[in-house]
């Protein structure tokens, strides 16, 4: 969503947002063991969800070290790895999850 200029529109986004206001989001985050960068992904998670989805999100957090069959029937075999399971269509976010951009539109609530 861009203007003519080429610059991101901002009401564009805030337009598809309000459309996106009444889905409800399942979130899983599985991690490995409280290492910098799983504490920087569960930090970055909650700061976007806090800040884009208040009060419409569940976020469950998963340590494969402590539960790694959680992890083999979600198939998961990087961290940190996102999971949206709703709303569909399900979603897999793998990595750094730092960049709010990348994850906004990985949670399909930013378009590219």
């Amino acid at each position: 969503m861009r203007d003519p200029a080429g610059n991101p529109d901002t009401q564009a986004f805030e337009e598809l947002l309000k459309k996106r206001s009444d889905s409800h989001y399942s979130l899983r985050l599985y991690v490995t063991g409280m290492t910098p960068r799983s504490t920087d992904a569960i930090a970055a998670i909650k700061s976007i969800c806090e800040e884009f989805l208040p009060g419409r999100y569940d976020l469950e957090v998963i340590d494969i070290y402590q539960h790694p069959e959680q992890a083999r029937e979600a198939q998961v075999t990087a961290s940190p790895t996102l999971l949206k399971s709703l709303p569909l269509p399900l979603r897999r976010l793998i990595g750094d999850l730092s960049n709010r951009r990348r994850v906004l539109v990985g949670l399909n609530l930013a378009q590219t």
